[in-house]
């Protein structure tokens, strides 16, 4: 009776293995017209040779890391706001190889520690899970890294790109041709935007509309009001110089506060090593000679 028990359940799990088998050998719609795409946007140029020979495998990695985690309105906001072509499956794809690379990193951490025997099994396998849990998370961290110097470095260049589109407005010139001139002139992220604008522009969308889009997909405010205010302008036929001229000086008052308000900060961090560092040091030197001289006095 225990043979026939021990026979029907390997019976079963075989038959268990075979039928997973078999429904993973069935390939799904992506995985059948991925070959006929590759030509257009081949997998192993955007992720590497890695995820080219293993899409498929990463594509339901990265499917469900998406279901796991969730925050997708949060992820594509933030490649909006770093101007990034970039969709989301990518992202996750990214995120699933970086936790593949924590995880491999403390498998083999986890390896040598096995290997001298002092470890035992189970806290080496959390290590290795939270190994790629960090990796998933290092990814979204990076990404917010990303958005936040992009963003920095477009309120760095919007007081100039301000001043230049109000001497070609000026000068003479519409919106679209000043856009036009500055972004033949400049170079930097604030100037990509801009193409990005006058690209829409070119294809038919409103003016208004156009800056009114900027505004509402970048996370720097001064620049969201630069749109918001441009757009108001054109549309009621307010003075653009007067507009620009203020904004420049509105962008360069928030940031001369925020250079105040940063060197606030670094002035307190900056008591730290006096405070901790230097002063110890300078009373271990005031007070160490008469130390040892009282220390001698006594000695006689």
């Amino acid at each position: 009776m225990t043979g026939v028990l021990l026979g029907l359940m390997a019976g079963i799990g075989l038959m268990l293995v075979i039928n997973g088998w078999v429904r993973g050998r069935t390939p799904a719609i992506a995985d059948r017209i991925d070959p006929y795409l590759r030509d257009i946007i081949p997998l192993a140029q955007t992720h590497g040779p890695a995820a080219g020979i293993l899409g498929p495998m990463l594509r339901r990695a990265a499917h469900l890391v998406g279901q796991t985690l969730g925050g997708t309105a949060s992820v594509r906001r933030r490649l909006i706001r770093l101007s990034s072509t970039m969709s989301i499956d990518q992202f996750r794809m990214q995120q699933v190889m970086w936790g593949l690379t924590g995880f491999g990193s403390c498998a083999a951490v986890s390896a040598l520690l096995y290997a001298r025997g002092t470890v035992n099994v189970v806290p080496l396998l959390v290590l290795c899970c939270l190994g790629f849990i960090g990796g998933v998370l290092a990814r979204d961290q990076a990404l917010t890294g990303e958005v936040r110097r992009h963003e920095a470095r477009l309120a760095e260049e919007f007081p100039t790109v301000a001043d230049l589109l109000a001497l070609a407005v000026a000068a003479g010139e519409g919106p679209a041709a000043s856009l036009d001139r500055v972004v033949r002139v400049c170079h930097g992220e604030l100037a990509v935007e801009l193409d990005r604008v006058l690209g829409s522009i070119r294809t038919g969308t409103p003016l208004v509309r156009a800056f009114d889009d900027l505004a509402a997909r970048t996370g720097v405010p001064t620049i969201a009001r630069f749109a918001e205010g441009l757009a108001v302008a054109v549309e009621r036929g307010t003075p653009l110089v007067d507009v620009l001229h203020a904004q420049a000086a509105d962008v360069r008052e928030a940031t001369r506060r925020e250079l105040i308000e940063v060197g606030g900060r670094k002035e307190v961090a900056m008591m730290i090593p006096v405070v901790f560092l230097i002063l110890p040091v300078t009373i271990v030197f005031a007070f160490f000679p008469g130390f040892i001289g009282l220390h001698l006095t006594s000695g006689f």
